[in-house]
């Protein structure tokens, strides 16, 4: 379903105009099957997030492919209801004047043909994340921080993607909150049969919802390995994160 190769990303390094640049990404190819959920994991500054945002299409690699069943990213029209996302910063993810209904409203207006069908579909999807219709017309500042990433999961399967980035997407959350949502993003998975890449700092919540994960470190591959596999891992970098949940 996606397929990334040999993908290389760099930012200048002490401003837009400076000749040296900072490698951020560096050779990076992998493949997300259909229905599949791929953790990508490294600590901060691995590049974990700059890779999420390739894949979405709001930037661009400096060289390699990232194609979504075999058509580029880049291209709006490949992205449109079938690529999600969801935000480590709920709060800055909605339109403060919007309502609950306008926020997830918010990806079908591209999309007019499924505008009506939505409107009628708000009180389950409210209810398939955990809330109820009295949460329609409420705003984003009279939300709880759970509350208001259950409102952005529902913005972002409205349109039944069959592939959602969630970037650090618990990060913010308190820890019993943290497992409430995981708990609703598998449930929501097997619901609509949808493929996940879940970036995170947090190798227990991957390992959690993910089939396999993805471990990077300093823009590169470290080792990618199958959940059930977790404790086989190679790399000395890998075990050290592996050791960092056990104690």
């Amino acid at each position: 379903m996606l397929r990334v190769d040999n993908v290389e990303k760099s930012y200048p390094h002490f401003g837009l105009f400076s000749k040296s640049r900072q490698q951020v990404l560096n050779n990076i190819s992998f493949e997300c099957k259909h229905g599949e959920c791929l953790g990508i994991i490294g600590e901060s500054g691995s590049g974990k997030s700059t890779l999420g945002r390739l894949i979405l299409g709001i930037e661009k690699p400096d060289r390699g492919t990232i194609v979504f069943e075999g058509k580029p990213v880049e291209d709006r029209k490949v992205r449109s209801g079938n690529l999600s996302a969801v935000f480590q910063d709920y709060a800055s993810s909605m339109n403060p004047f919007y309502t609950v209904e306008e926020v997830i409203m918010e990806p079908l207006r591209l999309q007019k043909q499924k505008q009506a069908e939505g409107h009628s579909q708000i009180d389950l999807l409210l209810y398939q994340v955990g809330l109820n219709p009295s949460y329609r017309s409420k705003y984003p500042h009279e939300l709880s921080g759970g509350e208001a990433q259950r409102v952005c999961i529902a913005r972002a399967v409205c349109t039944v993607p069959k592939l959602i980035v969630l970037d650090e997407a618990i990060s913010s959350l308190d820890g019993s909150v943290q497992f409430q949502v995981l708990d609703l993003l598998k449930s929501l998975r097997t619901m609509y049969n949808m493929g996940y890449i879940f970036i995170t700092h947090d190798i227990q919540a991957a390992a959690y919802i993910c089939d396999s994960l993805m471990i990077i470190r300093k823009g590169r591959i470290e080792e990618t390995v199958k959940v059930e596999q977790l404790g086989d891992v190679q790399s000395a970098y890998a075990r050290k994160l592996l050791q960092m949940v056990i104690t």
